[in-house]
């Protein structure tokens, strides 16, 4: 049974309902054969067909968009475990982060052309399928590259021991250097990056017809009464969709990277080691699952669906007069136009709507909000695990749990608090910028709550006292790599890169042949004459600081959040009827290109700015090893208060706007009824002395 059949039996079902006159009696009693039940029963599972409404598309849109997210989301979750396993810089994965809004960005205008033109439903199946495959495609750089090597100049070579104190041995490390940096390890960073760009890339092409058509389709055919409700519930599924890729990844983060090709055995680090690599490659395989069983019931969805009809005394009217309008959707109208006509077209709807102060606000007020919410779901991730001393997957838990939840929150509001008020276009505006107000008053104490830069030897700690990494006499006969990295924490409470920068020139094991500590510590300034240390990072205490933190951004999110419907449906009650598909994919393209693609990329740059000290690669430089958590927490939490500010300040022009037009509107009412008020008072006045 085709979509097409589905629609027409609707219809018919609905005339029949209303149109259909009883059978005369004459011919009931003529009847001899019982008339089949073929047509009945085909009738029926016509009208109960659940593709034939617009709450059971809202369900499986919001479900779609959830595991579209999810295959995005869980890049986010991952991107700090992924600079890691493969020596990427914040600016080249934020790069990457926003690469998909490339290809996204190239098609979406012809969202606007193909409006209602195509067949929706199928489109938007067509396109999740898509993403499916970019999420298969995401994990493919785990299986076409060796094994991850987290101490490959020690452990992987050398036995525990050979991390200390030990003047011979630097032969032995230049070697390892020299023989890890093969050709086919030097072009293993581009063909990882190849992939992934590609998949990106995909990811976007796959995404264009998703939100715009499934929100044009919404909006189509469901009434004006309950439509910001289905884009609020539809909006607040979308924002689950991070979170749980947040939650998932906190999950797989936990396993190690190779789980499928070493034993656990092998593995002598735990997930609070800083040289620990989870498996990020487990949740797109997930991820991209989903999305392919989401995308099936759009295949089964019609073209068009009728109408949706609000309960109400109006009710039966609505359901005789003009069926077949009910049928035609209301961009329609932008059906009959040729692609040359489009083009033509485009750029004039283009710059009406741009001038358009409300729509052009509005649009600039989502850019705001989009660039501070690129920047703060693809790094949140590691600004915890660095200003906090959290695991990636502790993290990832803190972000799917309470931040992104938070969010969702806000949005559900503000679309109850539209429907229950039924606010007009100016309450609309007032609704964002209190929000936003109030969002500014919890963010701006974030820039104050952060910890200090943790004392490194030789990187953001020198000492004067004779003992220190900056002293070479302290290590110089230990011969220590540079590249070495295996950070541990003196009992003097500075950080050292490797217990050989350290001096240490014996270790202690567990049972289990684990490191308990290293001793006999030449550069660390101990009880005795010499020091000890343990394996790890040292602490910064300022762990009272991370709930405060937390429940503020959480505040902060959920008012910012309350704009989002609101801001929504300013665009699409301020905006001529016949512009509406224009406008929807100008306002996604302009989302794409000013916040999604150099949001992330603009955070990262910031974030690489901050670094102290960068790893090596074959001669490039990789990922960053330490940063001024001073300068991260300034510049990173510094963007997302300034990207607020301009939030804060476009709704706040749009309110002064329609506030004036509010005011015109009702002066120039006045205006026409005074002639009116006159001639009744005229009247008034002339009858009682004709009676007199």
């Amino acid at each position: 049974m085709t979509p097409t059949l589905l629609a027409e039996g609707k219809f018919r079902c609905q005339q029949l309902s209303i149109r259909r006159a009883p059978e005369p009696a004459a011919d009931r009693m003529t009847s001899k054969a019982p008339r089949s039940s073929q047509p009945d029963a085909a009738r029926n599972t016509l009208c109960r067909s659940p593709f034939l409404s617009v709450k059971f598309f809202v369900f499986c849109h919001g479900l779609l968009q959830l595991s579209q997210l999810l295959v995005s989301g869980y890049l986010k979750s991952s991107i700090s475990t992924i600079e890691q396993r493969y020596g990427f810089s914040s600016q080249t994965s934020g790069l990457l982060a926003s690469f998909n809004e490339v290809g996204n960005t190239l098609l979406i205008v012809f969202v606007s052309y193909l409006g209602s033109r195509v067949h929706r439903p199928r489109l938007i199946g067509c396109g999740a399928l898509l993403v499916s495959l970019a999420g298969f495609l995401m994990a493919l750089p785990h299986f076409i590259t060796g094994p991850y090597e987290y101490d490959r100049f020690v452990a992987s070579t050398f036995s525990n021991t050979t991390d200390l104190c030990q003047p011979r041995a630097l032969g032995a490390w230049a070697n390892l250097s020299n023989a890890s940096c093969t050709p086919h390890a030097s072009r293993e960073n581009h063909e990882v990056l190849l992939v992934m760009f590609m998949a990106q890339a995909l990811l976007g092409i796959g995404g264009v017809p998703i939100q715009p058509f499934g929100i044009s389709y919404i909006d189509d055919f469901a009434s004006e009464r309950n439509s910001p409700l289905y884009l609020g519930i539809l909006f607040s599924l979308t924002v689950i969709g991070p979170g749980v890729a947040f939650m998932l990844g906190s999950a797989m983060l936990q396993f190690y990277v190779d789980i499928d090709k070493v034993s656990t055995a092998e593995v002598q680090l735990t997930s609070k080691d800083p040289r620990w690599v989870g498996a990020w490659w487990l949740g797109f395989l997930v991820a991209a699952s989903l999305v392919a069983l989401c995308a099936l019931p759009y295949f089964f969805f019609p073209r068009e669906m009728p109408k949706e009809v609000v309960r109400g005394k109006d009710r039966a009217r609505k359901k005789r007069e003009d069926m077949l309008s009910q049928l035609r959707p209301r961009s329609q109208h932008t059906e009959n136009l040729s692609l040359l006509e489009f083009i033509r077209r485009f750029p004039v709807v283009l710059l009406r709507n741009l001038r358009h102060p409300v729509y052009l606000l509005v649009v600039l007020a989502q850019v705001n909000i989009s660039a501070m919410v690129a920047g703060l779901a693809t790094f949140m991730g590691k600004f915890l695990e660095r200003q906090f001393s959290l695991t990636a997957s502790l993290a990832n838990m803190i972000i799917g749990a309470v931040n992104i939840p938070g969010a969702m929150v806000g949005i559900v509001v503000g679309g109850a608090i539209l429907k229950r008020f039924q606010m007009s276009l100016r309450q609309c505006s007032a609704l964002c910028v209190l929000g936003m107000l109030l969002c500014l008053l919890m963010a701006f104490p974030l820039l104050f709550l952060g910890c200090p830069t943790q004392k490194v030897a030789g990187v953001t700690h020198w000492d004067s006292s004779g003992f220190g990494h900056h002293d070479l006499a302290c290590n110089a006969r230990c011969l220590c790599p540079e590249w070495g990295f295996n950070p541990v924490c003196g009992s003097d409470g500075v950080e050292y890169t490797s217990p050989c920068s350290a001096g240490c020139s014996s270790i202690t094991l567990r049972p289990d042949s684990s490191v308990l500590n290293y001793s006999g510590c030449s550069c660390i300034a101990g009880l005795g004459p010499v020091g000890i240390a343990r394996p790890g990072t040292c602490s910064t205490g300022c762990s009272h600081l991370f709930v405060p933190f937390v429940v503020l951004s959480c505040l902060a999110g959920i008012l910012a959040s309350t704009s989002h419907t609101p801001s929504f449906m300013l665009i699409l009650r301020s905006i001529q009827p016949e512009d509406k598909s224009f406008a929807v994919g100008i306002q996604f393209m302009l989302l794409r290109v000013l916040a999604w693609m150099p949001g992330p990329v603009l955070y990262g740059s910031a974030i690489d700015t901050s670094c102290v000290l960068w790893e090596r690669r074959c001669e490039r430089r990789a990922a960053c090893r330490y940063y001024d958590n001073t300068l991260f927490r300034q510049r990173y939490l510094g963007l997302q208060f300034f990207f607020e500010v301009g939030a804060f300040l476009c709704f706040g022009a749009v309110y002064l706007i329609l506030r004036k037009q509010e005011r015109e509107a009702n002066q120039e009412e006045e205006t026409k009824a005074e002639p009116e008020k006159e001639k009744l008072a005229g009247k008034s006045t002339k009858s009682p002395e004709s009676k007199v």
